[in-house]
């Protein structure tokens, strides 16, 4: 299954050696420090029905997607998403994803759920106001002590849950536009720019992680799910707790 364009394909990797490429291409997104996945695994993954994807440009990968079956043969986790630092602003990252849901669905697979950190409002505005996936389960220090681009904070994380065939994702998925934030009962404001000031000021960033720590889990306790990111004002949305699958509230 390939997607492609003028000047980009979408497709699955398809040798050890584009295999091997890839670690290095992860090393370059997240830095020396942060292992990559490795290339023998990934391979037998890929054979028991995993997906390992890029985007190329005239030979080149661009970005990657690394997806693997779970428990539930219905559910797949994708693990890895990556777009190189020099060819951001493309909408890679929703081609990958958008290529993801057409892959999963030829083979009966109607859910994909993924770590993402709350804080980075590059990935709030492709996962949750893009693709329309949604929120309901914060991960408290998941990953432990992380290196690269992700040191010197705890590795909180939420559980991004991607229903596939929900009405939001359908919509989105004929037209691909972020539809304006709305119908939200509760809102959770993140960091502009979370990498400049983990960078700048890793006191402060480390207060914003306590914050938007307390918020979400209280708000999840209570019965609320994150159902939307306005990208405007850089607020996640909560609802009370529904059926993704259906948009009805429980």
């Amino acid at each position: 299954m390939n997607q492609s364009t003028a000047d980009l394909t979408i497709r699955e990797l398809n040798s050890v050696d584009e295999l091997k490429s890839s670690e290095a291409f992860q090393r370059e997104v997240w830095g020396e420090d942060d292992p990559a996945d490795n290339s023998d695994i990934m391979l037998a993954l890929q054979h028991e029905g995993g997906l390992v994807a890029g985007a190329f440009a005239d030979g080149r990968m661009l970005g990657f997607l690394f997806g693997f079956p779970t428990r539930q043969p219905d559910i797949q986790h994708s693990h890895r998403l990556a777009v190189h630092p020099d060819s951001r602003g493309m909408g890679l990252g929703a081609k990958l994803k958008w290529y993801q849901r057409d892959w999963c669905l030829e083979r009966g697979i109607t859910m994909v759920r993924w770590t993402y950190d709350p804080l980075r409002r590059v990935n709030a505005s492709l996962n949750i106001a893009r693709l329309g996936a949604t929120a309901g389960t914060y991960l408290l220090d998941y990953y432990g002590k992380m290196e690269g681009i992700n040191a010197g904070v705890a590795s909180d994380r939420l559980l991004a849950e991607w229903h596939l065939t929900a009405p939001d994702v359908v919509q989105r998925a004929s037209n691909p536009l972020t539809p304006p934030a709305s119908g939200d009962d509760l809102r959770v404001a993140i960091p502009a720019d979370f990498g400049a000031l983990l960078s700048n000021d890793p006191k402060g960033a480390l207060a914003e992680r306590l914050r938007v720590r307390a918020a979400l889990t209280a708000a999840f306790a209570d019965g609320f799910r994150v159902s939307g990111f306005d990208t405007e004002t850089c607020e996640y949305l909560l609802t009370r707790r529904s059926d993704p699958a259906s948009g009805r509230h429980a």
